[in-house]
């Protein structure tokens, strides 16, 4: 099998691509691409808990709690502790997380529209179909 024809090999390639990409516009706001995922997932929905937070990011709990401090530190997040499991936290954004979930999506769109060039404009959304498609089976 070529390279070309490998599933694994060109979506890795795409991804290192995107990430690489993403994380050049992130750094000009003092973000990285690991906290992406997260601030992306809270703009859904906030006041989930971490551990909630960790399986919608797809990264494990002690790793989560890092990105999280870093989070806090930067006013970015809130940590409010349940009342009924002492445990467990709701992490919340902060204003300041609020306010840049607009000039961050708008980051991300353009990023998404720049490797989705080369395509028309049903060739992207096929092939963004095909990717949720496959997705929903793993």
């Amino acid at each position: 099998m070529k390279h070309y024809e490998s599933l694994g090999y060109l979506v890795s390639h795409l991804n290192i691509s995107l990430q690489k990409a993403l994380d050049e516009r992130l750094k000009r706001y003092d973000l990285d691409i690991k906290l992406w995922p997260v601030l992306f997932a809270l703009w859904q929905e906030e006041g989930i808990t971490q551990t909630e937070l960790s399986k919608r990011c797809d990264v494990a709990n002690y790793t989560m709690t890092r990105l999280l401090d870093q989070l806090q530190v930067q006013g970015l997040i809130t940590r409010h502790q349940e009342a009924d499991n002492r445990r467990a936290f709701q992490i919340f954004l902060t204003d300041s997380a609020k306010a840049l979930e607009q000039d961050l999506t708008r980051e991300a769109e353009w990023i998404n529209e720049r490797f989705l060039a080369n395509l028309s404009e049903a060739e992207s959304e096929q092939f963004i179909h095909l990717l949720n498609k496959i997705n929903r089976l793993s």
